[in-house]
């Protein structure tokens, strides 16, 4: 963005009448003022004033329209703020059609908090021809949910369209909306400006694309404390960033009194309000080089609209006589810098200006930004005022309007019926190509050698009721279709697929060269034949016809454990939903050791094979590293087999494979839940590659809350960490024997969501979109029970959020019968 930079020699040559103008151009006043409408309470009949705005009931609108398409209203007796006592559920494809009086950038935030009643829906949102939310979730939680977009919108009818998922009884909802203009300077008309490209490896020019619409991932507001919604000039809110500084002693807040100083060609009060411009980040030692640096999650492999703002209160601060001018870096992924001299854009000093950047992620799925002092500078300094990121949105929407409904209507009744006359060429050609395939005695899908020979003898003792035809596996997945790979591993490529019955499965099909092969698949096989357990993955099938190696399983909607922990899913799993999660998979693998078919040790626990259904209920995968055996055998010596990180020390020096060694592996994933960084990252400085190493040295510190996950901080019972500290420490032990049973696990997770339910402090904010303005405390929510304690081959499900009440006690009932420092 281009600044004006005033010139005093200039200006005293100029007359009187060219000095009044160039005073309105430079301290301009915004006519902009925050207008009234579209606020939409709804699922109600009635309006509700709030955030200084009233809300409309959706029911009989009159300057709005919905289409009531499938359409019903919900509402949450035990809920007390008035905006979320209500939702509009969509059971069809349905929208809200809003009139737009000009062209511009319209604010639209959609607010979601679902009732425990709701379940967890997984719906998709479109608006202005965009794809807003795809596979979007909210859970019932504390704090609603508020997405916010900024969408370019010419005047005429907008449809913010709701699309439930393609899942049998889904829906979509929605508690509230707003759509408001947005003003002007807001999102500046990037096509003239140069605004510059950045990547990880460093500046790439400038961006030539289109710039409109935008999905806010974070708004930051660096120095001291949130801004909430009631103070910002457009009802936005700003979260603290200290959540997000990299670690390191390097900065303290400084805070300015004064009056902020808004200037032409700068920020306004409407880019960002003064409690955000008041307030800052600097370096905590000026003799020091080190940075001050900050990271951000953001989507992988996409552009985001970087905006840092920036007021100098630093140098006006200590030094009214401005002798000494602060000269600074802006560093990005830490090979891009800029350098950030406000002098030279406002001499006055406290005059607020922003810097925006196009800065394309890169696969880690994280964003750094840091500022550090130049060494051409008088004043060894850097500061930071504000942050905002938002994601350019470019996906185009899927749904299709009426007219194309009609086309596509149209054209299946031309084709039904030029169908006859061609099926007979069908036929015929159909007949022909199988004669010409029996010529062959290679593999179904055109590979001219076997991977192995006589696949029946090895087995010929297998389950084969388990058996399913290769034909109905290329039916599932379109002949193995690449728009339906959903994963790759050490067995080889997974694919989405449906069967002809309808079912929703999850097929793994083995290649070559990817480590695992007939051993594994036999073993798979075998071991998912004979056993069980609703937190273990159902095996639905297998196919061994020719050379292929097909695996087929129950489909799990929501992938692995480490997609949501630091993965490609953005909704960040609040602590006793990471909990839940260990607790449910931690029985899986005590079925695995404890059940009535002998001891199963899996080998393989890792974040990865651990995955979530559709209701995020936990189940343990991928057996084929696995060891079966009788109950009453202590160990077996084998060679090493496993996931690099996850490896069990003592079982890695001795070849002693046992149950602990899985004890060993869940300790790891459960720092991993409470760290939200992979086992091994060879990024990272030396002491801080191996998690459990790493770990385990805070937790002996008694500091473990250091490491704790940015998006937990604040938000953990400091009795459910410190227990959940001394249970990952056991499971580390260097010994096996000094390690406990996952029996003794199990009861030591549980005992920390108790912990954790017992006295959980209120937090001023959940995420970077979340309001927390409200004056009224907010009731615990009413859920059914959680979890249940399953007696060995239980097949009863009763999990969180499936909406299934346990005949058994569950977790809380256990535990308010026990003395609590009892606990095991």
């Amino acid at each position: 963005m281009e600044f004006l930079h005033p010139n005093t020699n200039i200006l005293s040559s100029l007359s009187l009448t060219f000095l009044l103008h160039l005073s309105s151009l430079l301290f301009p006043t915004s006519s902009y003022t925050l207008p009234d409408y579209y606020f939409i309470n709804c699922g109600s009949h009635s309006s509700i004033f709030t955030y200084k705005r009233n809300f409309t009931g959706d029911e009989n609108p009159s300057n709005f329209s919905l289409s009531l398409t499938g359409t019903t209203t919900s509402a949450a007796s035990n809920q007390t703020l008035p905006l979320y006592q209500t939702a509009r559920i969509f059971t069809k494809p349905s929208s809200y059609d809003l009139n737009l009086h000009q062209n511009g950038t319209y604010v639209l935030r959609l607010h979601f908090f679902p009732f425990p009643s709701l379940g967890n829906p997984f719906f998709q949102v479109s608006a202005s021809g965009f794809s807003l939310l795809s596979n979007f979730t909210s859970q019932s939680g504390v704090f609603p949910l508020i997405e916010e977009f900024l969408i370019k919108a010419s005047a005429g009818k907008l449809k913010i369209k709701f699309k439930p998922g393609e899942k049998e009884r889904s829906f979509a909802f929605v508690n509230a909306i707003e759509v408001f203009l947005a003003p002007q300077e807001l999102i500046p008309d990037y096509a003239t400006l140069h605004i510059p490209r950045v990547t990880k490896q460093g500046s790439h020019g400038n961006f030539t694309g289109v710039l409109d619409n935008f999905r806010v991932l974070h708004r930051i507001n660096v120095g001291v404390g949130d801004v909430k919604r009631g103070t910002d000039t457009l009802m936005r809110y700003w979260v603290p960033d200290d959540p997000y500084l990299l670690p390191g002693n390097t900065s303290k807040p400084h805070i300015y009194t004064d009056e902020i100083k808004y200037q032409g060609g700068g920020a306004t009060e409407f880019i960002a309000p003064d409690n955000v411009y008041v307030t800052a980040k600097e370096m905590m030692n000026t003799n020091s080089s080190d940075n001050i640096s900050w990271r951000f999650e953001v989507k992988k492999g996409v552009n985001h609209l970087l905006r840092l703002h920036f007021c100098d209160i630093v140098s006006v601060t200590s030094n009214e006589t401005f002798k000494f001018y602060l000269l600074f870096y802006l560093f990005i992924y830490g090979n891009y810098h800029y350098n950030v001299f406000p002098w030279d854009r406002y001499p006055q000093g406290a005059a607020p200006f922003y810097i925006d950047h196009v800065v394309e992620s890169d696969d880690s799925g994280f964003m750094n930004v840091s500022v550090g002092p130049n060494s051409e500078s008088d004043v060894r300094n850097a500061m930071l005022n504000g942050v905002e990121i938002m994601e350019l949105l470019t996906e185009k929407a899927s749904d299709s309007e009426d007219g194309a409904s009609s086309g596509k209507r149209l054209f299946v009744i031309l084709g039904s019926c030029l169908g006859g006359l061609v099926l007979v060429f069908i036929v015929f050609f159909g007949v022909m190509f199988l004669r010409f395939r029996k010529g062959f005695s290679n593999g179904p899908l055109g590979s001219t050698h076997s991977r192995t020979t006589a696949r029946s003898s090895v087995f010929g003792d297998l389950n084969l009721g388990l058996k399913i035809p290769l034909s109905g596996i290329l039916f599932a997945t379109e002949h193995f279709d690449a728009k339906l790979m959903i994963g790759e591993g050490g067995f080889g490529k997974v694919y989405k697929g449906t069967l002809r019955n309808g079912n929703r499965v999850a097929i793994k099909r083995s290649e070559a060269g990817h480590g695992q092969g007939l051993e594994e698949f036999h073993t798979e096989i075998r071991v998912l034949s004979k056993i069980r357990h609703q937190h273990l993955v159902s095996l639905i099938g297998y196919c061994d016809e020719k050379d292929e190696m097909i695996l087929v399983y129950e489909f799990m909607e929501n992938g692995t454990l480490r997609e949501h922990l630091y993965g490609d899913v953005i909704r960040s799993l609040s602590w006793d939903e990471r909990l839940r999660i260990c607790c449910e998979a931690a029985k899986g693998i005590d079925y695995l050791h404890t059940g009535s078919t002998g001891t199963i040790i899996h080998r393989d626990i890792k974040s990865t094979n651990i995955l979530l259904d559709e209701s995020y209920v936990a189940k343990v995968a991928d057996f084929g590293l696995s060891h079966s055996g009788p109950l009453d055998q202590t160990h077996v010596s084998t060679e090493v087999k496993g996931s690099f990180g996850y490896i069990d020390p003592e079982y890695f020096r001795c070849l002693q494979l046992t149950q602990k060694s899985d004890v060993y592996s869940f300790g790891v994933v459960l720092l991993e839940v409470l760290c939200a960084r992979p086992a091994v990252d060879q990024e990272l400085p030396r002491d801080e590659v191996n998690l459990a190493d790493w770990g385990m040295v805070w937790q002996r510190k008694g500091e473990l809350e250091k490491v704790v996950d940015p998006c937990l901080e604040g938000r953990i019972n400091p009795s459910s960490l410190r227990k959940f500290g001394e249970t990952v420490e056991k499971c580390l032990q260097e010994n096996g024997a000094d390690r406990p049973n996952m029996v003794d696990v199990l009861w030591d997770l549980e005992y920390c969501r108790q912990l954790q339910h017992s006295a959980v402090p209120r937090q001023p904010y959940e995420d970077s979109t979340t309001e927390v303005s409200w004056g009224v405390p907010m009731p615990a929510l009413q859920r059914l029970p959680s979890d249940s304690f399953i007696v060995e081959g239980d097949d009863s499900v009763s999990g969180s959020f499936s909406g299934v009440a346990s005949s058994q006690p569950n977790g809380s009932e256990v535990f308010s019968l026990l003395d609590m420092d009892g606990a095991r």
